[in-house]
């Protein structure tokens, strides 16, 4: 199955109140599993590759065409992402290596900066094609930008859509970035009110912190794109731990980094029932 839209997964989603995950690509091991897992699932899936994970490489262009390699193979549909991008160099670099849709992430300047530097970039990207998320309202824990418990205000939601053009919003509703528990509970009352304001799909971050239920009843009241970052990397990392753990000897890295892979793809698989994603 080919490379597909991002649009082409989100839009019906949000008539047919589906979730769809999102999840984030680290390492090439990331993107195998979540794909399997999406294929397990029998549903369409979204690998986002962040800033952070661009700076960890050195460039995109080696673990963004991994990820477009595992994608093309995969047997459902698959879109790619690029997460929390604060420089229009590497938006520009990421659609011209086939990204089909870009988080454009101003949120740390001031509302009007906000709206001029996000409506440049959705500009940029309607003219190649190309799906346009952003952020409006912060969210917490972002490398320290973010105010906790912050709230996105519908009024200021819809006007900030309508003045910058972007294909979906993220908002602030009580999640929280890089959150090891999943003790966040989301303003199930804003979400609604907020998608009933704003005629573009609506985004959760942070959602690594938020539980099962709160995920399903979040989509059910108007969230579609789910992001789900850390919560992958924790059962990525407790799987390499167990397995080095019974193994003093063990060097072969095909085999750790395995068992990480298969916790993963057994999480997404989960996850994106839980988002009733299929």
């Amino acid at each position: 199955m080919p490379l597909v839209a991002t649009g082409s997964i989100v839009e019906p989603a949000v008539r047919d109140r589906r979730g769809v995950g999102a999840f984030n690509v680290i390492q090439l091991e990331h993107a195998e599993a979540i794909v399997a897992g999406a294929e397990r699932a029998g549903a369409p899936v979204i690998l986002q590759i962040s800033e952070n994970a661009v700076r960890y490489h050195g460039a995109l262009t080696p673990i963004g065409r991994a990820a477009l390699a595992v994608a093309r193979d995969a047997s459902v549909p698959v879109a790619l992402h690029l997460d929390h991008v604060t420089s229009t160099d590497l938006v520009r670099e990421g659609v011209e290596l086939g990204f089909g849709s870009v988080m454009f992430d101003a949120s740390a300047l001031d509302y009007e900066a906000n709206v001029q530097a996000t409506a440049a970039v959705v500009a940029r990207c309607h003219a190649e094609g190309v799906w346009v998320e952003a952020e409006l309202g912060e969210i917490g824990g972002k490398d320290g930008v973010h105010a906790a418990g912050a709230r996105t205000d519908p009024g200021e939601a819809a006007a900030f859509v309508e003045s910058t053009g972007v294909d979906a919003l993220a908002v602030a509703v009580g999640s929280s970035h890089a959150m090891l528990t999943r003790d966040a509970v989301v303003d199930l009352d804003l979400i609604a009110g907020i998608a009933r304001a704003v005629p573009v799909p609506l985004v959760l971050h942070g959602s690594s912190g938020v539980a099962d239920d709160n995920l399903a009843a979040a989509v059910r009241h108007g969230m579609t794109k789910i992001n789900i970052a850390t919560h992958l990397n924790k059962a990525f990392t407790a799987a390499v731990r167990t397995c080095l753990r019974e193994d003093d000897h063990l060097v072969d890295t095909r085999r750790y980094l395995g068992a990480g892979r298969t916790a993963v793809t057994d999480e997404v698989a989960r996850l994106l029932g839980v988002l009733g994603s299929a």
